[in-house]
């Protein structure tokens, strides 16, 4: 039997999670100045990449209407 587009997105969408919180710890990790030494400015460019990308992703799920303004 196929499968169908819903039962797929259930299947894949929690591995991607999985996937991108285990990265996002490990940026985490990043934060030890005994292991990495790094700027203000560099902190704040990777939080605005991030911050970019999820706002991007989060806008493709949005279920709009486009709506009309008549008079």
């Amino acid at each position: 039997m196929k499968e169908s587009a819903n039962q797929r997105f259930k299947r894949i969408a929690p591995k991607r999670v999985e996937r991108l919180l285990r990265e996002i710890r490990l940026i985490g990790n990043l934060a030890n100045r005994n292991h990495y030494g790094y700027t203000e400015d560099q902190i704040a460019k990777i939080f605005e990449a991030i911050e970019r990308e999820v706002k991007i992703a989060q806008g493709k799920f949005s279920f709009r209407r486009t709506e009309r303004f008549e008079l």
